[in-house]
């Protein structure tokens, strides 16, 4: 008896090699349209850009796997990275400048998530509540103006181990390891893909899904404290009105990475990869002279061909799973 042959599904093609085939094809084009693409300081200045996003990324993972979101990481990053400019011009050191401002991101992640477990409000509220008032207090507290000074604060985003690795790439490539332990090696991280997957079905069995998502959010408002740092390191100064686009480019590397708006699949090996993508493109589009409008309207589109290829491979994964069902049950009653 012949075995049936089984049939190209896409949906499967795409959740295991889609990404890759993306990052592959997006590479070739760059390569193709800008001579200089290639040269070894673009693709070290690419990697950098791709720092902030990533870091970001790896926590807004997190919260989009449990079926939730952040949008508000635009003024955090202000907000969060000022504040560790003002410590760090206060107490002249390092760490404590860091934990300052880990410690504010952790304090903000655990107040959206408590708003959105103890009061049921949508995230998306929460986050344009917590964007604006975070926005509004740290022009407050500076006056509109960067806090400078910064003196070792700088190395951070600007230095370098051996003269050649930048720190803030190993910051990055740090955080993915521990994001994908933590994900994927850990009891925890399976109760995150159970509360996204299907949160009553998770509560049913016994796991607190409040607590998961509140201490997803703790986890999403420390890797944006992280980023911020970094980001004001790179900038050399405290910018209070800095990091317009982060939150964009964040989410759209995360979705484009694979994970699902509607949660319960998706890893950080698929967002390092989208944000290879967003960074690739939005360095291509620099080196071709695209203005601002046009880079706006691109960014969108690619944002929207991901989420429309999530819906379309959920969809396909649905009738192949409807399918082998209708099949299996007619071969039992024939």
């Amino acid at each position: 008896m012949k075995k049936e042959r089984k049939k190209f599904s896409f949906a499967e093609f795409y959740n295991k090699f889609g990404v890759v085939t993306i990052l592959v094809i997006v590479f070739i084009v760059a390569s193709v349209l800008s001579p200089n693409f290639l040269k070894l300081t673009n693709l070290t200045n690419v990697l950098r850009q791709i720092v902030v996003v990533t870091v970001i990324g790896c926590g807004a993972t997190f919260v989009l796997i449990t079926a939730q979101i952040n949008i508000a990481y635009d003024s955090l990053i202000a907000c969060i990275g000022c504040t560790a400019c003002i410590a760090m011009v206060g107490t002249k050191n390092l760490l404590a400048a860091v934990i300052a401002g880990v410690a504010l991101g952790a304090l903000i992640g655990y107040f959206y998530g408590f708003c959105v477990t103890k009061f049921s409000m949508p995230g998306f509220i929460v986050g344009l509540a917590i964007d604006t008032i975070a926005s509004g207090a740290i022009l407050l507290a500076t006056n509109g103006n960067p806090v400078s000074q910064l003196g070792a604060f700088t190395v951070i985003g600007q230095g370098h181990i051996f003269g050649v690795i930048p720190i803030s790439v190993v910051i990055m490539f740090a955080v993915l390891i521990l994001s994908y332990i933590i994900l994927n090696k850990t009891c925890f991280g399976r109760k995150v893909y159970a509360v996204g997957g299907n949160r009553t079905a998770a509560i049913a069995s016994g796991i607190d899904a409040d607590k998961v998502i509140r201490t997803v959010y703790v986890y999403d408002g420390i890797m944006t404290a992280i980023a911020a740092i970094i980001f004001m390191s790179r900038l050399s100064s405290g910018q209070p009105s800095a990091g317009v686009g982060y939150a964009f480019d964040a989410i759209t590397a995360v979705v484009v990475g694979g994970v699902s708006i509607y949660g319960g699949t998706g890893n950080v090996m698929g967002t390092i990869v989208g944000a290879a993508i967003v960074g690739i493109l939005n360095n291509l589009m620099n080196l071709k002279n695209v203005t601002s409008y046009w880079q706006d309207i691109i960014s969108g589109i690619v944002i929207l061909l991901a989420v429309l290829m999530d819906v379309m491979t959920k969809r396909a994964s649905a009738n192949a799973i409807k399918k082998a069902m209708a099949d299996r049950t007619e071969k039992a009653s024939a």
